[in-house]
């Protein structure tokens, strides 16, 4: 049973995140530095953390969600965040040291670098779909890169909100870090206060808000949003296998991710074959669907009627559902996959990013016209392509724009910790994840060292000949 203490996140007021920003900078203050073991040891408390509290998390993480399976909360989440963690302690040192060179010719011995300095203060909103990894993730690279960060849960999830404030606070006892939880009002005032840096996690039209308030102070911000992800099965894929790992990034969290499919481009005479592939899938893959606590449940009433009604809107502008189970239970919000064919495309489930376990099929004559589809739309922040031929494959990294591509499967390009991780365009704006991720919370600081022996008191005026001759010969190139 999950721990009463912990069944609900406490709502924290104005007074708790304006004193709590307070002290976040007057610690960076004191501290504007820390140096490589400090910062170590930062990461190391959060690895702790993690392992320590393995089961009480996956716990929290399924009471938020009416029933999430533990082997996708440790696989999606948990997984990801140790491994972001070791990737940072075994590279983060190397990242902290200046970058030197040499000056430009003219101004040489001079030297010059880049210096990496922690931002300060960064602040981390998460969202509710993964709310361990999404906000162990970012909080890897704050730290790395030396801040001190705050980090703002969802309301969605209040069980996992209480229990990882509680656990940020055993284990960051020093106020390196700290949580906030509250509802959209305290997420509003959290996203405008002074940041150094802010990183948003959610959706296109949230995003904006978070960007108008952070703009009031300036603060730059990183934003990780979603959109309408598409997954191509070219002309040359081995067909089978794209089907298989189409369904299973479409099913895990019960299709409640940033980067699931959002919809299938495919061959115009294998729709049929999808559908009954898909099927066969489906059924290996959760053979106890209804009972079998493999499959997560929509997280709240409000997304489950939402799905509903995109659902029910699809169908009644002449849609055709192929729901993959028979069993669907509204009062438990357990929602099977289901394919949609014959999509208008001015349906709201093609315009709306999904976020669910819909999965519209969306027929083409062409690859060029797959492409050009895509390209018609905004860009996403992830593109699926399967297929073998070399060309077809770069023919769509050239013509296409997305946050990631990820070839012959799904989703685990996030996983990658030496790629940077972010949208373009609607689908967000800057990268974190790896030495990116590092360089998103530092200003890169540039120095120039300039030598003893340096001749620029050539340059000082009175602009005489000799002046004039000089600066001729240096506009020559």
């Amino acid at each position: 049973m999950l721990d009463p203490a912990i069944a609900e996140a406490p709502v924290t007021g104005a007074d708790f995140l304006s004193s709590a920003f307070a002290l976040q900078r007057k610690a960076f203050q004191r501290v504007p530095y820390p140096d490589w073991p400090r910062r170590a040891a930062w990461l190391k408390a959060l690895r702790a953390l993690l392992r320590d509290n393995d089961a009480r998390m996956c716990e929290a993480i399924s009471a938020d969600f009416g029933c999430r399976p533990p082997e996708e909360t440790r696989l999606l989440e948990l997984f990801p965040s140790l491994g972001s963690i070791d990737y940072a302690l075994r590279h983060a040192r190397r990242w902290m040291r200046p970058r030197r060179q040499f000056a430009g010719l003219w101004f040489l011995p001079a030297r010059t670098e880049l210096m990496p300095q922690p931002a300060g203060v960064v602040g981390i909103i998460v969202p509710w779909n993964y709310p361990l990894y999404l906000a162990v993730g970012p909080l890897v690279d704050a730290l790395a890169a030396g801040n001190r960060v705050l980090v703002k849960m969802s309301e969605y999830t209040p069980a996992f909100s209480a229990l990882f404030a509680q656990l940020i606070e055993k284990y960051f006892p020093d106020g390196e870090v700290r949580v906030v939880n509250g509802d959209a009002e305290i997420a509003s005032a959290f996203a405008a206060l002074p940041f150094d840096h802010l990183l948003f996690t959610g959706s296109t039209p949230v995003g904006r808000k978070v960007m108008r308030a952070a703009a009031e102070k300036l603060t730059p911000v990183t934003l990780e949003l979603g959109g309408k992800s598409p997954a191509i099965i070219g002309p040359g894929a081995r067909f089978d296998h794209a089907v298989e790992r189409i369904i299973y990034g479409k099913c895990v969290n019960a299709g409640q991710t940033c980067i699931a499919p959002d919809y299938v481009l495919l061959p115009r005479d294998r729709q049929d074959e999808f559908i009954e592939r898909a099927r066969v899938v489906f059924a290996r893959m959760y053979p106890d669907f209804a009972d079998g606590g493999q499959y997560a449940t929509i997280i709240t009433p409000r997304q489950h009627a939402r799905q509903l009604q995109l659902l029910d809107a699809a169908v009644a502008g002449g849609a055709t559902a192929h729901p993959l189970a028979t069993a669907r239970d509204d009062a438990v919000r357990l929602l099977p996959p289901t394919l949609l064919t014959g999509v208008a495309a001015d349906a709201e489930v093609m315009r709306e990013e999904i976020f669910g376990p819909l999965l519209p099929l969306v027929p083409y004559d062409s690859i060029d016209g797959a492409l050009e589809y895509i390209a018609a739309r905004p860009h996403p922040l992830a593109l699926y392509l399967f297929e073998t031929n070399a060309g077809v494959v770069q023919d769509m990294l050239q013509r296409s724009h997305a946050g990631g591509v990820c070839l012959n499967d799904t989703l685990y390009h996030i996983a990658q910790h030496n790629l940077p991780f972010g949208g373009v365009g609607p689908s967000g704006m800057g990268a974190y994840h790896g030495e990116d991720g590092f360089r998103t919370f530092s200003k890169m600081k540039p120095v120039f060292r300039q030598s003893r022996f340096a001749a620029t008191s050539l340059l000082n005026p009175p602009y005489g000949a000799r002046f004039r001759r000089l600066l001729k010969w240096l506009l020559r190139g």
